[in-house]
């Protein structure tokens, strides 16, 4: 395979990986903000709750960066 299809392999390996969480952390943070605001008491539970949820929809996308330069650096490498 030529170098022009690892870069697209990669780029859109990080696209795709990253559509998801971000649309993941919208559905997260939008209850979660809706929920604080009708029980304020609650707030800080929620507010730990929200956090840990956004940080494990991030690591997806950061499983998604080490594939596209695992892509790009390693097996762009290897010759047939």
């Amino acid at each position: 395979m030529n170098q022009q299809a690892f870069e697209f392999a990669a780029a859109l390996a990080i696209g795709l990986g990253a559509i998801g969480p971000g649309i993941g952390v919208g559905l997260i943070a939008g209850p979660a903000l809706a929920a604080m605001g009708r029980n304020p008491e609650a707030a800080g539970i929620v507010r730990t709750n929200m956090i840990l949820a956004i940080v494990f929809a991030e690591a997806i996308s950061i499983y998604a960066l080490v594939v596209a330069l695992i892509i790009l650096f390693v097996t762009a490498n290897v010759k047939p």
